[in-house]
Formats: C-alpha cells, structure tokens, sequence
C-alpha cells in the first residue's frame, strides 16, 4: 500500500484538528507516495528506534511523541535530532507522529478503561463541536471504593509498572479519581474542581505534590512514561485490525531510565 493511503485512515482515526497549537503531530519525515509494508510502532523516535527501524527493515515509524518540536536550521550529523533524520532518509524510513490528537480522541479513554472508570467526564477541554466535547484526561469513578494504598497497587497491576511515587495518606478512603497520562501537574486545580480525591498523572515535581495535598486531593505519579506507553499496544490492535497485510513490529517497552 502507499504510505499517504495509511496516514489518511489515521487522520480519520485522530485528525490533525485535534491537536494543540504547539504540538507538531503529523508526518515528520519522508514521502507520502512511497509504499509502506512494515511498520515499527514506538513512544519515541529515540537513536535506539531508528536503528531497530534499519534492521527490521521497516519503512515507516509510528510514534506519539514528534521527533521535530520546533524548527531546524540545518540537518547534519553533527547534530542528535539530525543524525536520526539523515538515518531515516537514507533508508528511506518515514515518520509519523500521533501525539496530542492522540492524547484527546484515543489515550484519555484508554486509559480510563483500564482502570474501568464509570460516569467519565472530561477533564480539561480543548475542543467543543455541537454537543460533543473532547479534551485530555478523565475523571471517573472506580467500580469500588478502595484505600490510596490499594489504588496505588492496582494502577501499578494495570499499568504494568515496577514502582510509581505517591502523594497521599495511604489510608485515604478514594472513589473519584482523575487520570491523564503525560504531564499533568498543571490540570490539578481543574480535577480538584470536578471532585476528584486523587490524580493520577505523570512528571510531577515536589512542589506540586505537596502544594497538591494542601488544597486536599492525593497525586499518584506514574511517570510520564508508564503512563503513555500503551499507546503502543493500542496502535498495534489498530493497524492488525484495519490494515492486516502490514507487518507490525514494535519497539521494546521499558521506561528510558532506572531506579536503583
């Protein structure tokens, strides 16, 4: 199939309206009229990625996070963001990003089913047609009370993490949670006001988790990572499902640092 035939279903998927003013979801790299066989689906477009992208000879990477935020001057080697561009032209290996159109139309919801949040809502908006809303994160109820403790240990369980940091008496009794994967120490106050006893998000700083605890809601912080990496398993259902004569390959799953 030709590439500009399979960013097409995924703009339907998650148009590019969706995303926020400062991101740059969208075709990064490479040429919509080449054909594509083999996918490599990843977080990042990290060095380590592009290299897998070599070997296993794919011609296109899919990611969430863009490998190009801001502009460029010059594409060398002497540069990090630049060596991996040049990579992928010489093996004429695309680039796509889904990243904050993806963050409103797809991770907000998958992440609130695997917790199986009842009665959701939307937590912060940022686009509103007729009466369909859309926005990033959820707020929602837990199928049954639980200890923060507990809630701690079963984000962990669903979420497939070794360790996460929690804000919190352990004891507190939670009902009403609010999730958003990625960076979410901004959107506290919002998930205060819908109610919410916890948010659970990503890359939260000592300052906002206490400041958190102040005003009277708990923070469990799941890093920015453990959080958003089901967007590889999500994409790789997709694709399987409407594009089954692709061949699927997906960079390994494991967070870019380590806890000693």
């Amino acid at each position: 199939m030709i590439l500009e035939e399979l960013l097409d279903n995924l703009d339907e998927l998650c148009p590019a309206e969706f995303a926020m003013d400062w991101d740059n979801s969208g075709l990064q790299t490479g040429r919509p009229d080449r054909p594509v066989r083999r996918v490599l689906i990843a977080l990042d477009a990290t060095s380590e990625v592009v290299d897998m992208a070599v070997r296993e000879k794919a011609d296109l990477i899919l990611t969430h996070h863009p490998l190009i935020f801001k502009g460029i001057k010059r594409v060398t080697e002497d540069d990090f963001v630049g060596r991996r561009i040049l990579t992928m032209a010489e093996n004429r290996i695309a680039c796509f990003a889904m990243h904050t159109n993806f963050d409103v139309l797809c991770m907000a919801d998958a992440a609130a089913d695997l917790l199986e949040l009842s009665d959701r809502q939307v937590l912060e908006m940022t686009r509103q047609e007729w009466d369909q809303t859309e926005g990033i994160g959820r707020t929602g109820f837990l199928k049954k009370p639980m200890t923060l403790s507990e809630l701690t240990e079963y984000v962990k369980t669903r979420f497939s993490l070794p360790s996460l940091r929690c804000y919190g008496d352990p004891d507190l009794q939670v009902r009403k949670v609010s999730i958003l994967p990625g960076s979410g120490g901004g959107e506290i106050g919002l998930a205060l006001e819908q109610g919410a006893e916890v948010m659970i998000t990503g890359d939260i700083s000592h300052h906002t988790g206490i400041d958190a605890l102040e005003q009277g809601i708990a923070v469990i912080d799941a890093g920015h990572y453990g959080l958003e990496k089901l967007f590889i398993p999500y994409m790789r259902k997709y694709l399987k499902k409407e594009f089954p004569e692709l061949e699927l390959a997906a960079a390994p799953v494991r967070a870019p640092f380590f806890v000693k």
